[in-house]
């Protein structure tokens, strides 16, 4: 049965190999369960328990049917869920209708849900019309190669940068790469960070220690060598939580509710689109919005399903994707699914790339994947424990083995290696997959121009770094 429906053996994978991947990409990416409904509800201090409770459900259940939807017509090894970045422009966006229309919180964040259930639609017509593969056609080869190599990077920022914050009576959040090694001396790093500095020191042992179990297994040719190491990283961070921090890590499961909020869900976000508040905001700025929206969210997913099918050995001579309409059809899907549910716009997810390592070649991984996001509902107290250390681990050693596909880059051509060099800087530091893309067709673009390779360039490439000129500068 299983082997019918996602051609095992042809992908020289097993259904052990594909279901440990899956978990393997569940729990990279786990963090998003609570992340998401604390960024669009500002910690329950907008809209309080109630949209937060809808909005956790709508994570799930959004997350869960755009990957479910990727496993069966992809058979893909790719998960979704609401995107990091673009959730935190849907809040910002949700302040401002509220600043414009006078309305509360609530009603202007159904009323945001109006856009992301605009752009949904726009996506699932794009993609059944194969406008959004021809985009990715569009791009040039060698932009394609350096896509995975950037996001490397990108996530090793993350593990080492953005993924974990520490409080203390001093502020915060502190980060690994920012303050921990930043700092001078041991010294000086605890007395900026004050009571926070024991657990920075516990964060980064564990995520080292994490870090190192992985590589050895992984060179041991064990598969399962980064769910392993996530969760050696994790006992070691409970053991150091109990013992130098004094903190019992599994309290919080003592008073935690197993029973899903379908009630908060059905009155504040299920199917509560407020169309009226949306036209309030007027009819040029809610055009902005929905394209602001495609744009970012088209060249994240596009830029994420390169990258990780680059790794994965998925991509033919070319540079394509095959079944590349029904993986862009998929996060459509999940975009919609998220509308209605109650999220912000749901995109395939850069972890997956961990799952990918972890032996992952098709859609039973996503399915896996998909199946625990709906389990969450039920047990999100328990995939709340995991701690970012060990996440992050997993984050940096996927993050060093995209970096190696830079030996496809030609560094010879100049046409290819500066914007592959521009992308490799500008997506961790804007923190998006997409603009860094659109970086790296405008160079593209530029240099060809100017080096008397004009007809090289296709139209629909010099168009996209048209829309990208028009807007950064615009900044729509």
């Amino acid at each position: 049965m299983l082997e019918k429906l996602f051609k095992l053996k042809a992908n020289n994978t097993t259904v052990k190999t594909e279901i440990l991947a899956g978990l393997t990409t569940f729990m990279t990416m786990a963090y998003i369960i609570a992340l998401n409904p604390n960024l669009l509800t500002g910690f329950k201090a907008n809209g309080g328990d109630a949209l937060w409770n809808g909005v956790f459900l709508a994570t799930c259940i959004a997350s869960a049917v755009g990957t479910i939807v990727m496993a069966f017509l992809a058979n893909k090894p790719f998960a979704m869920a609401p995107g990091m970045g673009l959730n935190s422009f849907f809040a910002v966006v949700v302040l401002n209708i509220v600043s414009i229309t006078g309305l509360g919180y609530v009603e202007s964040f159904q009323a945001a849900l109006c856009i992301i259930l605009v752009e949904g639609i726009v996506f699932l017509i794009l993609s059944v019309l194969n406008v959004r593969e021809k985009i990715v056609e569009a791009i040039p080869l060698g932009v394609r190669l350096g896509i995975a190599p950037a996001i490397g990077i990108m996530l090793m920022n993350i593990g080492l940068g953005s993924n974990v914050g520490i409080y203390s009576e001093n502020g915060g959040p502190f980060y690994v790469m920012r303050d921990f090694f930043g700092a001078l001396t041991p010294g000086l790093a605890k007395t900026n960070m004050g009571s926070g500095y024991a657990a920075m020191v516990l964060t980064v042992v564990t995520m080292f220690i994490g870090l190192f179990v992985i590589v050895i297994l992984a060179q041991k040719g064990v598969k399962a060598a980064v769910l392993l190491g996530m969760l050696v990283a994790s006992v070691i961070y409970w053991a150091g939580e109990a013992i130098f921090l004094g903190v019992n890590p599994f309290a919080s499961l003592a008073t935690a509710s197993f029973i899903p909020p379908f009630k908060d869900m059905a009155a504040t976000t299920l199917f509560k689109f407020n169309f009226q508040g949306f036209i309030q905001i007027g009819w040029f700025t809610a055009i902005t919005l929905v394209i602001t929206f495609c744009i970012i969210d088209m060249f994240d997913t596009i830029g994420t399903l390169v990258g990780t099918a680059s790794r994965a050995g998925m991509l033919d001579k070319e540079g394509k994707m095959p079944n590349m309409k029904q993986a862009l059809l998929s996060d459509a899907v999940g975009t919609v699914t998220g509308a209605v549910t109650g999220t912000s716009t749901v995109t395939t997810f850069i972890e997956s790339a961990s799952g990918v390592e972890a032996g992952g070649r098709t859609g039973l991984t996503a399915l896996t994947t998909g199946i625990l996001f709906l389990a969450s509902m039920f047990i999100a107290p328990i995939a709340g424990i995991i701690p970012a250390a060990a996440t992050s681990a997993a984050l940096v050693y996927v993050g060093v083995l995209m970096i190696t596909g830079l030996k496809n880059v030609n560094f010879d051509d100049i046409c290819q290696s500066v914007p592959v060099a521009l992308m490799l800087i500008a997506m961790p530091i804007s923190g998006s997959i997409g603009h860094a893309i659109g970086i790296g067709l405008i160079a593209y673009s530029v240099i060809n121009v100017f080096t008397g390779k004009a007809k090289d360039v296709s139209v629909l490439t010099y168009v996209l770094s048209v829309i990208f000129l028009v807007k950064f500068f615009l900044a729509i």
